[in-house]
């Protein structure tokens, strides 16, 4: 039996990041992913599912994934596991230091109670997120690899994008680790998985394999 999947993806702030809503429409469950900003936005879109939310989780710490984190879970109400990766913390810890360096203020985000770590899996419902270490990007950048549904999905963060990958200039980046974690963590699954990105449209692994002019296959 597959799960209902229902999957939400919207862009928030001024660098445009996606925040993903996913749940399970059956257990009228989701999470929320990469809360980047706009936190007002982003709870009306939960209330509108119609499902209980039960998670925030980060696919990395960046500003505009986890800048709207502090306000969302106040909004949400009662006490809502945060997730991130361990190798991420201090990243997420710096979201102050990150704005300030933009000319913009955000509270510091609640301290994680989810540590997200590789192979292990996260319950949407009946729907499985695996949690993939996938550093390149930032020293604890994650995916989650999306089981239980009809449709194969991903969501990747900054790792991947439409023809494109994840800057590696930025603090804790690295070319050659991101291109590792690509291959190893994402080119690894089935052509027809949907790739949701940290910024931008879709793709597909199959799409990306094929013709990603940083990293083929």
């Amino acid at each position: 039996m597959t799960a209902s999947l229902f999957l939400d993806v919207f862009a928030v702030g001024p660098i445009q990041a996606n925040c993903v809503l996913l749940g399970d429409a059956d257990a009228s469950e989701l999470v929320v992913i990469d809360p980047g900003e706009e936190a007002e936005k982003i709870a009306d879109r939960v209330r509108e599912s119609g499902l209980r939310p039960t998670m925030i989780l980060h696919t990395h710490g960046h500003l505009d994934h986890v800048g709207g984190t502090f306000e969302l879970a106040k909004l949400l109400g009662g006490e809502l596991p945060i997730g991130l990766h361990p190798d991420e913390i201090q990243l997420y810890r710096n979201a102050p230091l990150q704005a300030q360096m933009f000319g913009l203020e955000v509270e510091a985000p609640p301290e994680p109670d989810l540590m997200l770590r590789h192979g292990e899996t996260v319950a949407v419902g009946e729907l499985e997120l695996e949690v993939r270490h996938t550093p390149g990007h930032s020293p604890g950048g994650v995916c989650f690899v999306v089981s239980g549904a009809a449709e194969p999905v991903v969501i990747v963060g900054d790792v991947l994008f439409d023809g494109s990958i994840g800057r590696t200039d930025l603090m804790g980046g690295s070319f050659p680790v991101l291109e590792q974690s690509i291959r190893e963590q994402l080119y690894t699954l089935p052509d027809d998985t949907r790739v949701v990105c940290g910024h931008g449209p879709d793709t597909t692994i199959g799409q990306e394999r094929a013709s990603n002019p940083f990293v083929s296959g």
